[in-house]
C-alpha cells in the first residue's frame, strides 16, 4: 500500500467509528443505583459463593465494614470511616459499583468511558476492536474491552491486581479475576449491570448479579476526595456535635 492510500484509508477511520457511534444504543448519562434488594447495598447476590480453600483462608482474615460478617475494627482496604483503617484503596471492579456514590457514562467513538464520582475513578472501555493490553501488568481496575452485542454492551475485564474485594462483604479474589459485565438501557430511565465473575484460584464457579441505576438528569457528578473522610469518625465524635 502506497502512502497516499495509507494516508486516505487513515483519514477515513474517524468518519468509520462516528458511523458506528451512531448506529449503537446511548448508555450515556448521570446514574446512581437502585437497591432492589437488601444485599446490594454491600454484595451483588443473596447467594454465597463457593470458595476454594484458598479463598476461604483469605476470607477469614477479611473484616468488612458491611453485610453479615461485618466488625466495627474492620480492615477493609476502601471504606476511610472505619475504627483504625486508613482506608481510600480504590475498590477495584467490580466493587466500584457497590459504592454508593453516583456515576456518569461518556460514549466517544470507539471508546465508552465510566467516570465513578468516588475518589473520581476514570474506568476507559475500549469498543474499537482492539486486544487486551497485557504490558500494563496487575492493575487496580483492570484493563476493559468492550463490543456490541444488539442493544448490550458486553463489557470483559482482565488483567487485575489482588489488593481488592470483589464487593463490601469481604469476598477476595486473585490476580485470575476474569469479569464481564452486560450493560444495557431497557427504558431511557433505567441502566442495568448484570456482573458475572469468574476466578478458579478463588470460586469453584462464576457467581455475580444485577444491578439497576436510575438516570439523573439534573445531576452532576461533583468532587469526592476519599482523603478528605480518613478522620469522619472523629469528626463525628469531636466537631459535629451541636453548638450549645
Amino acid at each position: 500500500m502506497g502512502i497516499r492510500s495509507i494516508l486516505i484509508a487513515t483519514a477515513a477511520l474517524p468518519a468509520v467509528l462516528v458511523a458506528q457511534q451512531a448506529s449503537t444504543p446511548d448508555l450515556s448519562g448521570v446514574w446512581n443505583m437502585q437497591n432492589t434488594a437488601r444485599y446490594q447495598s454491600y454484595t451483588f447476590s443473596a447467594e454465597e459463593p463457593s470458595m476454594t480453600p484458598w479463598a476461604q483462608e483469605r476470607f477469614k482474615l477479611n473484616k468488612p465494614s458491611f453485610g453479615p460478617h461485618a466488625v466495627e475494627d474492620s480492615n477493609d482496604p476502601v471504606n476511610p470511616t472505619t475504627v483504625n483503617a486508613l482506608g481510600c484503596f480504590p475498590p477495584g471492579v467490580p466493587r466500584i459499583y457497590l459504592q454508593p456514590f453516583p456515576m456518569e457514562v461518556i460514549q466517544t467513538p470507539g471508546r465508552v468511558m465510566i467516570v465513578y464520582e468516588f475518589s473520581h475513578l476514570i474506568r476507559q472501555i475500549f469498543t474499537d476492536g482492539r486486544k487486551h493490553n497485557t504490558d500494563l501488568g496487575p492493575t487496580w481496575m483492570g484493563d476493559s474491552i468492550g463490543k456490541w452485542e444488539g442493544d448490550t454492551l458486553v463489557v470483559d475485564t482482565i488483567g487485575f491486581n489482588d489488593k481488592t474485594w470483589l464487593d463490601r462483604a469481604g469476598h477476595p479474589h486473585s490476580t485470575d479475576l476474569h469479569v464481564t459485565e452486560r450493560i444495557r438501557r431497557p427504558d431511557h430511565d433505567t441502566l442495568q449491570i448484570a456482573v458475572n465473575m469468574e476466578d478458579p484460584k478463588a470460586y469453584t464457579k462464576p457467581w455475580g448479579g444485577t444491578l439497576t441505576y436510575k438516570l439523573h438528569p439534573t445531576w452532576n457528578v461533583t468532587e469526592m476526595i476519599c482523603e478528605d473522610n480518613v478522620n469522619f469518625d472523629s469528626f463525628l465524635k469531636n466537631e459535629a456535635k451541636p453548638q450549645k
